[in-house]
This record gives structure tokens, C-alpha cells and sequence, in this order.
């Protein structure tokens, strides 16, 4: 055992490239964050106890409103520019009659077979709209469907 100890001598680290790369980090992820578009129609949805999750991708979405507009939204902007042209791309939903959907949904459903048909409606509208849709859709020989509704919570 030696007669005299070493005095320890301290350690300090640089935490600058740490912070460095913290807020490389951070600016990467807030300028790389897709937001959800803003919807064309604001509407209120009916409530149900269903518990289904509405699919992320492959989705065309049929939405009408309190006053009878219909808007039909694709998930895909490739698909929309093929639809309604180039300059409706970045548009999330675009409005058309109910002459238009069944081709619409006709044309959207040969260009990608994996769509799905999600139907929402506002809750204070008539039931007439969605008949409409519905036979809309089968003349487009589109059978499935699901209507979208907000999940009550009073059990």
C-alpha cells in the first residue's frame, strides 16, 4: 500500500454536442410532421357504441353535410390529381353532386382496388342524403361500406 494517494482528479464532459444534437433532433421531427389537412366541411357526427378503427390508408371518404353538400375525399394525392386534376391535389376533399359520385367512386375504385368507403354524415341531417349516397354507391357496384360515428361513452 503505497504511502501517499493520488489526489482524484475530476471529470467534466463537454454537454454541448449533446444539446447540439437534441435540437438537431427537435427541428428535424417539427419539420418533418405531416399535420391532418383541415376538413372542407365542418360536421357533427352521430354517436354509437361501435368500436371499429377507421383504416389509416387506401380510404375514400364520402362526406355530407347539414345542408345536403356532398364532398368525396381520397387519401391518396396521386389518386386525387388523377380524379380532379392536378390543381385539386392538395385539396382533402373536393364537393360533387350525387350525378358525379357513382363515376367518381367507379374511377377511384379501378385505379386502386384496395379502397375502402368510409361514409360520414352530419347527425342533424335527414336520412334522405344518405339513401342517396348508398344508392349512389351501388350503382358503382360498391357494397361495402362503413359510416362513421363518434363513440358515446355513457355506458
Amino acid at each position: 500500500m503505497p504511502k501517499f494517494k493520488k489526489k482524484r482528479v475530476g471529470i467534466s464532459m463537454d454537454m454541448t454536442p449533446l444539446v447540439d444534437v437534441g435540437f438537431l433532433l427537435l427541428t428535424f421531427f417539427m419539420l418533418t410532421t405531416k399535420f391532418k389537412p383541415q376538413e372542407e366541411v365542418q360536421i357533427a357526427l352521430p354517436s354509437s357504441h361501435a368500436k371499429f378503427k377507421i383504416p389509416e390508408s387506401d380510404v375514400m371518404t364520402i362526406t355530407f353535410s347539414s345542408d345536403g353538400r356532398l364532398f368525396l375525399g381520397l387519401d391518396s394525392q396521386q389518386l386525387r390529381a388523377h380524379l380532379f386534376g392536378e390543381q385539386n391535389k392538395l385539396k382533402p376533399s373536393i364537393p360533387v353532386s350525387l350525378d358525379e359520385l357513382p363515376g367518381l367512386a367507379q374511377q377511384a375504385r379501378s385505379a386502386n382496388p384496395k379502397l375502402r368507403t368510409i361514409i360520414k354524415g352530419d347527425k342533424n341531417s335527414m336520412y334522405g342524403p344518405v339513401e342517396d349516397v348508398m344508392n349512389a354507391l351501388q350503382k358503382a357496384n360498391i357494397a361495402r361500406f362503413e359510416l362513421v360515428t363518434e363513440l358515446d361513452s355513457k355506458d
